[in-house]
């Protein structure tokens, strides 16, 4: 079922490496942590949601916002084929009625904040700033080359954004949902600036990464997206 269509933009991707262990009480059952070149990451991503539609259905005041969501990268055997998704630790909408259906109907980690958005797009250069106001304001911020630039094979980029599932752990059970679209563009990123206290927003596990430099800074275009939803999947913890 095509629950939702959108577009996801300007999706800012500040990485990191962390260890396997703090994640392992967020893993839904049935997956399993996937790495990149030996490396565990999460990354907090900013982007905007334009044009949504719930199941074919504009939602007024509700189709263009802003999201900032914190997640992790696993793969789940079925059959010979592994499929390669997300876990979100949580995501950050500016509209109630988004966190409201998402936590009650699909078990999804959403909270509601004040959120803004700076999109410059000029021909020297692209600024893309997002952010959220949790007691005090946090942003992401990055300035890029204004000439989006084709996928290359075998990347840590194709890496972060070549996960087309999501998966949500529900006590012994696990969600499953399917997200469509084409192998997206990026744009040569030139320098960042990150303000975000990591515990605060998501607890003591995360608290380490106020003390790293990211690994990686992306920026990628997006396109337009459909997740399909699956609903929950009988995986029983043994």
């Amino acid at each position: 079922m095509n629950f939702l269509k959108a577009e996801w933009r300007k999706l800012a991707t500040i990485n990191y490496e962390i260890n396997p262990s703090l994640l392992l009480p967020y893993l839904p059952v049935g997956t399993q942590l996937d790495h990149y070149q030996g490396k565990c990451y999460v990354s907090l991503v900013g982007f905007m949601f334009l044009n949504t539609k719930l199941l074919g259905f504009s939602v007024p005041f509700h189709r263009n916002f802003e999201e900032v969501n914190l997640r992790f990268y696993v793969k789940k055997k079925e059959g010979d084929l592994w499929k390669r998704g997300v876990v979100f630790i949580k995501e950050i909408v500016p509209k109630p009625a988004l966190s409201l259906i998402a936590n009650s109907v699909y078990k999804e980690n959403y909270t509601t904040r004040p959120m803004k958005n700076r999109i410059d797009q000029k021909e020297e250069g692209l600024l893309i700033k997002y952010s959220w106001k949790d007691k005090t304001w946090h942003s992401i911020s990055i300035t890029a080359e204004n000439i989006p630039l084709p996928m290359k094979p075998d990347t840590e980029f194709e890496f972060i954004t070549e996960h087309y599932f999501g998966f949500t752990k529900r006590e012994d059970k696990t969600s499953e949902y399917e997200v469509c679209h084409p192998k997206w563009e990026y744009y040569e990123v030139k320098s960042h600036d990150l303000r975000v206290d990591f515990e605060t927003l998501y607890g003591k596990d995360f608290e380490c990464l106020n003390h790293q430099q990211p690994v990686s800074v992306m920026l990628a275009e997006g396109s337009e997206i459909q997740v399909k939803q699956k609903g929950p999947a009988e995986i029983i913890n043994d």
